[in-house]
């Protein structure tokens, strides 16, 4: 009879195995856990219940029955999402996702957080779990720029006001920068700028000054940029700017050597 993975002790080389699994790309360690939970993760054979089981070189992981590759370097690509992609590796209904539209040979990836549907723009894809839970962090203050379209008629005193934090249907948004570059007719196109932010928060916020989000492009994450990059064109990011832009890296050798 195989008995259940139990966790190795403290003093034991190696990586806690969610950490492993977001190394791996397969998830988010937060998401890795919950694999655990729901019995998806073994172990040379064992089943995993114990987020706190170590896995050492030469040991054999499982997700879902498939054998899961160890880690590679840490890497990070910047990616032009088009709108009509959902950010997901499976989606329910069936739509295109961002995963399946990525060019053959590329490792398993994640991203660093997610744009909906309909928006468009630099989307950060990362092999490293632990990189992507990294960079989403509030605590990074990284800004978060986009260039939006939106119908209706623009009262900038208001989308000033946006930067005291705001309240819509009953849901407390964080401090918004917002700017108008230009309109014409009932068309207007403004710069927004954020910190964090929740799901869709800038179209349902933009609803609460009466105005339609038609179009959404993200620009910027942080020190990264959108730049030149043509819709679906994928860039990687070398290690010499991964690990100037993220100081301390965990693991540096893992880092891109460039």
């Amino acid at each position: 009879m195989t008995k259940d993975a139990s966790p190795a002790p403290a003093a034991q080389h190696g990586d806690r195995i969610a950490k492993w699994l977001g190394r791996s790309g397969v998830a988010s360690r937060r998401d890795a856990e919950r694999m655990i939970e729901e019995g998806r993760v073994r172990l040379n054979g064992e089943l995993v219940r114990h987020p706190a089981t170590f896995v050492t070189d030469g040991d054999i992981v499982q997700v879902d029955d498939q054998v899961v590759a160890a880690p590679d370097r840490t890497r990070l690509w910047r990616y032009h999402k088009p709108d009509g992609l959902v950010t997901t590796h499976r989606d329910p209904d069936g739509r295109p996702t961002v995963f399946a539209s990525l060019p053959e040979g590329m490792p398993r990836v994640i991203s660093v957080g997610r744009l909906d549907l309909n928006s468009e723009g630099l989307l950060l894809l990362t092999n490293d779990g632990e990189l992507a839970r990294r960079l989403e962090l509030p605590s990074n203050g990284w800004i978060r720029r986009y260039r939006v379209r939106v119908f209706g008629v623009v009262n900038e005193d208001r989308l000033a006001d946006l930067a005291q934090g705001s309240v819509f249907e009953g849901v407390h948004y964080g401090p918004i920068e917002a700017a108008l570059d230009s309109s014409r007719g009932d068309n207007a196109w403004l710069t927004v700028s954020l910190r964090e932010g929740k799901n869709r928060e800038i179209r349902k916020v933009m609803r609460g000054l009466n105005l339609h989000v038609s179009r959404l492009i993200r620009t910027s994450y942080g020190p990264f940029q959108l730049g030149t990059l043509e819709r679906e064109e994928l860039e990687e990011v070398t290690g010499k700017v991964l690990r100037e832009q993220v100081p301390g890296l965990a693991n540096p050798r893992r880092a891109a050597r460039s």
